[in-house]
């Protein structure tokens, strides 16, 4: 049994419009990584406020923050990211959540085993801050990121190999960075430490971008894999099925209908219960 949760400002800017799509599509998880414009890293009281009576209002859950922690040059201070966690890990607490989506930093140069050592370091401290405050870190492999393909993403969690930091799989982002077969040749290695499953899927010819089970990122693959080795877990979707920006995407209410109804058809093929 898996539950499905879906990145909210996919859908739209207003808060509770993501939820009233959500509920409608019977989905009780959320990721917030933004609200009517605002990240989640700049909530301020009355941000949470609203927030928390909305979903109380639409009975929907926090599944995770999708911060963008992370998502900053590896040369910055990380006092920086270090405060920043503090303050959406209060964010979260607040909100009765305490997953929070993290990156491994854009790397000066070339990502070589010094930025891959710099990297480590980094998430490193981030990962005892969470230990310290009760956060649950789940670093994402990212396109541009010191951790994009599947090997500095392994090297990196067997180096920290703590369990306040899990990996995110994220098979579209793997996708795009040049991964092949990705499920079959890196499954073993990765999934043990793997704690969330991003439902993105793309296509190796051009990079696009597609519902799940439609690109290169052997999304049936990984849910078999998934229900075998009795991941009881999250599926998030986060589609970018018109739009993939910076810090966010976009499908609008369409889009994220037609994400979930592609995720449901998949589950139900691996023979996988929605809890």
């Amino acid at each position: 049994m898996m539950r499905i949760s879906a990145f909210g400002d996919e859908i739209a800017v207003d808060f509770e419009a993501q939820l009233r799509a959500l509920q409608e599509l019977g989905i009780p998880l959320i990721d917030i990584r933004a609200a009517w414009g605002v990240n989640c890293s700049q909530f301020t009281g009355d941000h949470i406020g609203r927030v928390k009576k909305l979903l109380a209002r639409y009975d929907i859950a926090v599944s995770c923050m999708g911060s963008p922690i992370g998502k900053s040059p590896i040369v910055d201070p990380i006092a920086v990211e270090s405060e920043r966690l503090k303050i959406i890990g209060e964010t979260a607490r607040q909100l009765g959540a305490r997953n929070i989506r993290i990156f491994s930093f854009y790397p000066d140069n070339d990502v070589d085993d010094a930025a891959i050592q710099h990297s480590i370091d980094r998430l490193g401290m981030l990962a005892d801050i969470a230990g310290e405050n009760e956060l649950q870190l789940l670093l994402e492999n990212e396109k541009g990121v010191v951790g994009d393909i599947p090997e500095r993403c392994l090297r990196i969690m067997r180096a920290i190999d703590l369990p306040q930091l899990r990996f995110i799989w994220d098979p579209a982002n793997f996708v795009q960075c040049g991964a092949v077969d990705q499920v079959d040749r890196w499954w073993d290695e990765l999934h043990p430490y793997t704690g969330y499953i991003h439902i993105k899927d793309a296509r190796l010819a051009d990079n696009s971008v597609t519902v799940a089970g439609d690109g290169d990122g052997q999304l049936l693959e990984l849910l078999t894999r998934l229900r075998e080795s009795g991941y009881q877990g999250v599926l998030s979707l986060e589609p970018h099925l018109l739009e993939a920006r910076h810090s966010s995407g976009f499908s609008g209410a369409d889009g994220m209908a037609a994400a979930v109804d592609a995720l449901r058809k998949l589950m139900a093929v691996a023979g996988i219960e929605e809890g």
